[in-house]
């Protein structure tokens, strides 16, 4: 079975949480997420210094507002160098399109290479229709997506309806027997990489662990 590609979800209140956590697991991960509470406790500080580190920033904004907002802050995330960014495929095909060219434009003007836009389907803290995780990952792949969120327990059936090449985002990672917190739809990494998921993303089994690294290893086994 192939490698897992383990995101580690920096969902912490203050910026020196999150540099101790970056400064010891890196490299054992290779690629942090940002979300709403630590991007809103540290702003761009935080995406700054995990790339000093060396690793690749996940910012997880969920963008989801009229276009021209939206495609101005894929602009700024561009600027910043992050490797991959969210936004809510709700937003509508109008928001998805104005974002991915405006990303593509940035990245253009500056020479880098552009993050690589993930859609958002239906949050893993609330059951959802696979046949509606379909329509919206659809949506988010016709405007020009790179790829969606979704729970493992969907990807295979978006693997075997959208015929073309395209990544799989899923949260909700846990190792087996751990606590499910407020996630509805949880499963293994090994569950999620036989579904077809292309990143994992996890974060409070390996935070409030008492040996990060051996849950790590754990989870990749």
């Amino acid at each position: 079975m192939k490698q897992a590609n383990i995101i580690l979800a920096l969902d912490v209140d203050t910026l020196a949480r999150a540099k101790y956590f970056v400064n010891k697991l890196y490299p054992q991960i290779k690629i942090f997420k940002v979300g709403a509470q630590l991007f809103t406790a540290c702003g761009p500080d935080i995406i700054e210094f995990i790339r000093k580190a060396g690793a690749d920033v996940f910012l997880d904004l969920k963008f989801f507002d009229i276009p021209n907002t939206v495609a101005n802050a894929v602009r700024a995330a561009t600027r910043h160098r992050v490797k991959m960014l969210t936004l809510h495929i709700l937003g509508d095909e109008e928001m998805l399109k104005q974002a991915v060219a405006a990303g593509l434009d940035e990245a253009r003007q500056l020479k880098i290479p552009r993050p690589l836009l993930i859609g958002v389907t239906v949050l893993t803290s609330k059951e959802a229709k696979s046949s509606d995780v379909l329509t919206l990952a659809k949506l988010g792949l016709e405007s020009g997506l790179d790829g969606v969120v979704c729970s493992a327990k969907e990807a295979p059936f978006l693997r075997s309806h959208i015929k073309r090449k395209f990544l799989i985002v899923t949260p909700g990672i846990r190792p087996a027997g751990a606590k499910k917190y407020d996630q509805k739809r949880t499963v293994t990494a090994q569950q999620a990489l036989k579904a077809g998921s292309n990143f994992l993303v996890v974060g409070r089994p390996i935070l409030e662990a008492n040996d990060p690294s051996a849950v790590i290893e754990e989870i990749l086994r």
